[in-house]
């Protein structure tokens, strides 16, 4: 099993700039110019996200947002990000794809936690 995943996790690149490559030759744009955009695009969404990550943390600790909703939206994030850095089209097709999902477990959390408030009058007996 475990030489099966290695096998997968090592021709899975050399499948994806196959792909790319072939996908450069039909649509007539340089391979490299496929190449350099996703990593260029996928570098800029990283560092965009770790702004964004420090903000929503922030933003979990004073209790604006929940502290779930930012981490796995930072997560799915990064991860979109890594996989356009590495070179080929399917890589890029899973991190668009990724991208556009539309996750918001955070709504659930933030609706769940304003349904505890308890309004009512305080005396103190002595």
């Amino acid at each position: 099993m475990r030489f099966v995943v290695m096998l997968i996790v090592l021709i899975f690149p050399i499948l994806d700039v196959l792909v790319t490559i072939r996908f450069a030759r039909w649509t007539g744009i340089p391979t490299a110019a496929w190449l350099l955009a996703s990593a260029i695009a996928g570098s800029l969404l990283l560092r965009h996200e770790i702004v964004t990550f420090r903000a929503k943390t922030l933003a979990a600790l004073r209790g604006d947002q929940p502290l779930l909703r930012g981490l796995l939206d930072s997560g799915r994030k990064v991860l979109a990000a890594l996989l356009l850095i590495l070179p080929g089209i399917v890589s890029d097709l899973i991190a668009l794809t990724l991208l556009s999902l539309p996750f918001n477990l955070g709504a659930p959390l933030a609706t769940q936690a304003a349904g505890r408030t308890i309004n009512g009058d305080h005396r103190r007996i002595d």
